[in-house]
């Protein structure tokens, strides 16, 4: 997966993250994450793929 990246005008034209993509990701994985709490007395199994999905979300969001 390729990063995200907007060209910001400075001296350089150094490229920077999408600040609203990354926040938009972080939020999905904190959703998840909070159902995989809610779902550890319900449903174990269910609750460690939600938050094994919310840990692989979270690499995806540190590379937009």
């Amino acid at each position: 997966m390729m990063a995200n990246f907007k060209t910001i005008s400075n001296e350089n034209n150094m490229k920077q993250p999408d600040a609203k993509l990354h926040q938009r990701v972080s939020f999905i994985k904190s959703a998840i994450r909070i159902v995989g709490y809610i779902l550890i007395p319900i449903n174990l199994t269910t609750a460690m793929l939600a938050l094994i999905l919310s840990e692989v979300i979270g690499i995806y969001e540190e590379l937009v």
